[in-house]
């Protein structure tokens, strides 16, 4: 194939590619009216980044009260629409704060990048994976309160998806129903009470 016909086909792709980013849902800005997907509580009462996911076919975003929730709705199997895009705070925007991280200061979750086990607990109390547009801000972050830099696809699933400690043991009997409800998932079983 000669040169021009190669940088034609490269240009072509790359026109392609903006389209594609230009069909994306904008971010949504949080409101006093926001809720948590899974906690259903309202956004605003709770300190840490926030997340939001726009599911094809859906109008409006699920937004989640910590930024590790959507990384793991992500990455559920079991989700019915396919995420068109999330988005999560950019902690090192100008005003956002641990307690405000801010109505409208998105990014794009895949263009992030996030400090991994930080000292800090996220807004619902578990550990949080907290995002940031620039890596210098993260990096500044990590110094400040641990944990080290990754990229969304470098976060270890056990980081979204492994189960909380809040302090209170469970019994024996609730850890063996909870190792056989997962096997059941995992095999397709039907589970028994």
């Amino acid at each position: 194939m000669n040169r021009p016909a190669l940088i034609f086909l490269a240009l072509l792709a790359l026109s392609a590619c903006r389209e594609e980013r230009s069909a994306l849902p904008a971010p949504v800005a949080m409101t006093a009216e926001s809720t948590g997907h899974y906690c259903q509580m309202e956004l605003l009462e709770h300190p840490g980044p926030k997340a939001q996911a726009h599911l094809a076919g859906l109008e409006h975003p699920l937004f989640f009260s910590q930024v590790r929730d959507v990384v793991a709705y992500q990455r559920m199997p079991e989700q019915s629409h396919v995420v068109s895009v999330a988005y999560v705070s950019d902690m090192g925007a100008e005003g956002a704060h641990w307690d405000d991280p801010g109505a409208e200061n998105w990014i794009e979750a895949s263009q992030a990048h996030y400090v991994v086990g930080s000292a800090l607990a996220g807004g619902m109390g578990a550990p949080e994976l907290v995002p940031f547009a620039r890596i210098e801000d993260a990096q500044a972050f990590a110094a400040r309160h641990g944990g080290e830099v990754l990229r969304l696809d470098q976060i270890p699933d056990s980081a979204v998806l492994a189960p909380v400690e809040t302090g209170e043991q469970g019994s024996a009997a609730d850890e063996d129903d909870f190792q056989r409800r997962l096997r059941a998932l995992a095999s397709d079983e039907e589970i028994e009470g």
